[in-house]
């Protein structure tokens, strides 16, 4: 990848291939459902778009969301005794299986996504999306982080026990006591905390908390008409800024319909936030009615903020570059 004129591009969160099936039986009603696990192909795909590294998320609540009453995804039943954590386990396994068995680059600091970039492997960045697996118990983290996983999502499509999620009435209030013992932990260890999926209550706590930056890796702004509980007000985007961190501009067709849609919106975010707090978060290949499908449409965004009237230097800050701020500062003096 080093004879790319541009510094690393990076997608902040994804679930290439629908890595988070990787290990369930062919006969899985999941599998039935959303077809078979193809992480493999499409990471290795990532290098003909000029990426560097992908993140490949485990989904914590996958085995109890469904679509729920209101005809959105929430929480279909509780979890089983020692269920969320079994799957957790499972998912973790597939990416140690993508790291190890199918010769990607690990990307466990900051130093790795140069790697990545210079060389010839995609690089490949851990994550969970809910901390549903941690069942009350903060100590998962360091096994976690022992896995490679570098970011954890804080809350999902189930209201777990750390806040409140953007698409269910609050329950809690915002973040909760062991929410903030997690944060705390995350600090410690030199993982990215996540408030994708969060209430602005609960980011605004997490904010207190935290001593480091934090991101919300998948969404982007609400606006008169266009306008979706998973979207975040100026208010919201603007307190993650002010602290450090970063957003991902999320390519969804919730409100969205072409490409062009969403270089739009990343130039208006840039205009809100700051060009220094804006990313990509993709959600490859779990996102719903996607107006970005491939990672070989990376240069068409980046071709599109620069029509739009920015500069090279700006298109590489969002495209990768803030994201290698904020782990750099999350990871310094760990």
């Amino acid at each position: 990848m080093a004879q790319h004129a541009h510094g690393p591009w990076i997608d902040i969160h994804s679930h290439p291939g629908r890595c988070f099936l990787k290990g369930l039986a062919s006969d899985s009603p999941l599998v039935a459902v959303l077809g078979p696990d193809e992480s493999t192909a499409r990471i290795a795909s990532s290098i003909r778009g000029e990426v560097a590294v992908v993140n490949t998320s485990t989904v914590a609540d996958l085995a109890v969301i469904g679509m729920n009453n209101q005809g959105g995804l929430g929480a279909v039943r509780e979890f089983e005794p020692g269920e969320a954590r079994s799957d957790h386990d499972r998912q973790l396994a597939s990416m140690a299986h993508i790291l190890d068995d199918d010769g990607f680059q690990a990307v466990r600091t900051p130093a790795d996504i140069e790697v990545a970039h210079e060389g010839s492997k995609p690089g490949v960045f851990v994550s969970c999306e809910g901390a549903d697996f941690l069942d009350g118990d903060a100590t998962g983290l360091s096994e976690a982080y022992a896995q490679s996983v570098r970011s954890v999502t804080l809350v999902h499509y189930r209201i777990n026990e750390l806040g409140d999620i953007q698409t269910e009435e609050p329950r809690h209030g915002g973040l909760t006591g062991f929410g903030r013992e997690v944060v705390r932990e995350m600090n410690r260890l030199g993982m990215i905390v996540d408030l994708a999926h969060a209430t602005i209550n609960t980011t605004a706590e997490a904010l207190e908390a935290s001593t480091k930056p934090i991101m919300i890796s998948h969404s982007h702004l609400a606006s008169p008409g266009a306008d979706h509980p998973r979207l975040l007000s100026v208010e919201h985007a603007t307190m993650v800024a002010e602290a450090g961190g970063i957003v991902g501009a999320w390519p969804s067709g919730v409100v969205l319909q072409t490409l062009g849609d969403y270089c739009d919106e990343i130039c208006r975010m840039v205009e809100t936030i700051g060009v220094d707090h804006v990313a990509i978060g993709s959600d490859m290949d779990a996102n719903y009615l996607p107006v970005l499908t491939s990672y070989e449409q990376f240069p068409e965004v980046a071709a599109g903020l620069r029509s739009r009237g920015m500069h090279a230097s700006e298109v590489d800050q969002v495209l990768g570059g803030n994201f290698i701020r904020l782990f750099s500062a999350v990871t310094a003096g760990v």
